[in-house]
């Protein structure tokens, strides 16, 4: 399992929908077997970490959560979607560094 930030959330399918509502999040879809998602989880700690006032990382476990990745149509991981006051606005998959997602988070404000 990814390591937790104190500000990475753990989504599920009760308290997803609402966090996707508020401002900017951007949510890793992920799965305990992904090797790719365990190189991203430090990443996205990181990137939470830097960016606690302006955007929320948060992540979902597709295997705990399959209805909400098939919504979204998670095909691949890791995948991680930018939502914006609950509308998707910009999807990425597989390894991403930081700085890329900074940047990508940055357009979005």
């Amino acid at each position: 399992m990814p390591e937790d930030s104190e500000y990475v959330k753990t989504l599920t399918t009760q308290n997803f929908e609402n966090q996707i509502k508020k401002g900017l999040t951007i949510v890793d879809f992920w799965a305990a077997w992904c090797m790719p998602c365990k190189v991203m989880a430090p990443i996205l700690n990181s990137l939470a970490n830097e960016l606690k006032e302006s955007a929320y990382v948060g992540k979902l476990n597709i295997e705990d959560h399959q209805a909400i990745a098939s919504k979204y149509q998670v095909r691949s991981i890791p995948t991680l979607i930018l939502f914006k006051n609950g509308k998707e606005i910009n999807r990425f998959v597989g390894i991403k560094t930081k700085d890329f997602l900074i940047n990508q988070i940055n357009k979005s404000k």
